[in-house]
């Protein structure tokens, strides 16, 4: 076995390979504790990544819901400024109703004595008229006189 050539290229293989494996050991370890240093450092920033975009991801849930409660306060507040709106429109037009049921009230007042001074008018024209033509008829020329000089005599007495 000791002459046998085999044997010694067996020995000086394996020696070889121990001493390729010894000297490329520490490049080898090197390389796999930078590889293992990368990924560690590849998965630290991948779970401060995750940490910051849960942090997103609950403050844009914050902000929804604060800007749901604030369309929320809106749409109340325009519903009650609606209502409001609604009645004072109410308010303001039957108060626009009684002012022109009150004007066309005082309008047929003013119809109705205006007619009533028509009528008296009128009136006072046919009795005019009446009594002139009665007078006409009536009075003669020594009447007429009679009358005037009656009405001079008691002209004092009357303006005063």
């Amino acid at each position: 076995m000791l002459n046998d050539p085999t044997f010694w290229v067996a020995i000086a293989f394996f020696v070889f390979a121990g001493l390729m494996i010894w000297k490329a050991r520490q490049p080898v370890l090197k390389g796999l504790d930078a590889r293992a240093e990368r990924i560690k450092t590849e998965l630290d920033e991948a779970q401060r990544l995750r940490e910051e975009a849960q942090k997103m991801l609950a403050e844009y849930k914050r902000k929804q819901r604060d800007v749901a409660k604030e369309a929320d306060d809106l749409l109340a507040n325009a519903r009650h400024e609606a209502d409001l709106l609604r009645r004072q429109a109410a308010a303001d037009l039957e108060q626009t109703l009684a002012r022109r049921e009150k004007a066309a009230l005082e309008k047929i007042a003013q119809a109705e004595t205006q007619a009533v001074l028509d009528v008296r008018a009128k009136a006072v024209d046919i009795a005019i008229a009446a009594t002139a033509k009665l007078l006409s008829e009536n009075v003669d020329a020594t009447r007429d006189q009679a009358l005037l000089d009656d009405a001079i005599k008691n002209l004092g007495s009357r303006l005063h």
